[in-house]
């Protein structure tokens, strides 16, 4: 059986100092950690919240993925692909259903959809020029209406790789919005002839 909250606690404050502060991650130690050891220091650990607080848009009517259904570069019936601006990497996509749903009560239908739709994203990403790699993430602790991230990795940049690359791509100065518009829209273009759906949900809609 899984800790309790407060067992969950105890059992990590048994590892920390008198701060509450437990030892730096070996991940600060990798050659692709955005920061030195030497100087840091992790958060306190605070107790456990309970209840958790609400997450974004747990009540549809106050959704505002739900309200944005019709915002993004590529759609389809069921799903919508949108640019997020202002990234330090050359692209972040993400990937919402236009119906309000989580990952967890994703109908199988929607959830093999997905796999597809997932895979073809990564797919179209990589082939952009000087693009080596998609990292694909699901969190989900601040929105409650399912939205899957893609983030396009430069090349050559192998301080970018892995876990961390959220982390620099926050640290990175803005990429050239033009170039991410471009690209972009190269990305829905490709979905377009490999998987269908339009770019314009009142194109789709007008036939």
């Amino acid at each position: 059986m899984a800790l309790r909250p407060d067992e969950f606690y105890d059992h990590a404050l048994a590892a920390a100092d008198g701060e509450r502060r437990l030892p730096l991650a070996r991940m600060t130690g990798w050659d692709i950690s955005p920061f030195e050891p030497e100087g840091l220091r992790v958060a306190a650990l605070r107790p456990p919240v309970l209840p958790e607080p609400p997450r974004h848009g747990e009540d549809p009517s106050d959704c505002g993925a739900c309200r944005a259904r019709d915002d993004g570069i590529w759609f389809n019936d069921s799903w919508r692909l949108t640019r997020i601006p202002g990234v330090g990497v050359p692209l972040v996509l993400m990937l919402h259903p236009r119906a309000h749903h989580d990952m967890a009560d994703l109908p199988d239908e929607l959830a093999a959809e997905l796999g597809v739709l997932s895979t073809h994203v990564v797919r179209h990403v990589q082939a952009l020029p000087h693009i080596s790699r998609a990292h694909v993430y699901r969190i989900g602790d601040g929105g409650a209406h399912l939205h899957i991230w893609f983030f396009a990795r430069p090349e050559g940049q192998t301080q970018l790789y892995g876990s961390w690359m959220p982390v620099w791509d926050d640290l990175l100065p803005e990429y050239p919005a033009d170039v991410a518009e471009a690209d972009a829209a190269i990305v829905a273009d490709a979905l377009i002839a490999s998987i269908g759906g339009r770019r314009s949900p009142r194109e789709w809609e007008s036939e």
